[in-house]
């Protein structure tokens, strides 16, 4: 757990089928609400990777205000402790990539390769029917977090996107995603680029002092 991290910067090593298949087969023994087991998912390589990176990548760059995700990936407003953390992540990336407080051209074409999965061979794209309720989605955590740990067995990596939710209509119409799935989140899986600066970083975590309270021990 403690050596799962995301990274930003991956090397071209293919990843294989099998090994993709592999992981999800074990991430699948996650718990779910009565078993319904609501994670859906898309593994993309090759042609079919680059096909949905290009069309999204154009609308991020071409189409701004055109598109909006089907849920709140963020509040309307951040209120303490999530502030002063999110600010904390974002200041260290940017100094490990040399970019300014307030380049916004910089940080905007490093948003940007969340639509290029950081380079990672392979994409995924995970969904949900849209007919399930809220619980469906404590289920998909507990599976995305399986399917990350299965990834660092194998000496693999990921970074887990909410970007590619902001792109729904999108990734539903080169996917062909029936209309009742709905975009959750994407994902970048292979081999970690070992020079890159930006996977230096390591997001500091809370003490459990901070988030827990014991009661009765």
């Amino acid at each position: 757990m403690r050596g799962r991290r995301s990274v930003r910067a991956f090397a071209a090593t293919p990843v294989s089928q099998r090994t993709v298949t592999e992981i999800l087969d074990v991430a699948a023994s996650a718990p779910s609400g009565t078993n319904t087991q609501p994670w859906h998912v898309i593994a993309l390589a090759g042609a079919a990777r680059h096909a949905l990176c290009e069309r999204v990548l154009h609308a991020f760059h071409h189409e701004p205000g055109q598109h909006e995700p089907e849920y709140d990936i963020y509040p309307p407003e951040f209120v303490e402790p999530y502030l002063g953390r999110r600010r904390r992540n974002g200041f260290e990336l940017y100094a490990l990539l040399g970019i300014a407080k307030g380049d916004k051209a910089a940080m905007q074409r490093q948003h940007a390769r969340n639509f290029s999965f950081f380079d990672a061979p392979v994409g995924l794209i995970f969904t949900v029917d849209r007919r399930m309720a809220r619980s469906s989605w404590v289920d998909y955590g507990m599976f995305l977090q399986n399917v990350m740990l299965a990834a660092r067995a194998r000496g693999l990596d990921t970074c887990p996107q909410m970007a590619w939710a902001m792109y729904p209509r999108i990734v539903g119409e080169v996917l062909e995603l029936p209309e009742h799935q709905m975009v959750v989140c994407g994902m970048a899986l292979g081999h970690a680029d070992t020079g890159a600066a930006e996977n230096r970083l390591r997001a500091e975590r809370e003490p459990v002092e901070n988030f827990s309270r014991f009661s009765g021990f």
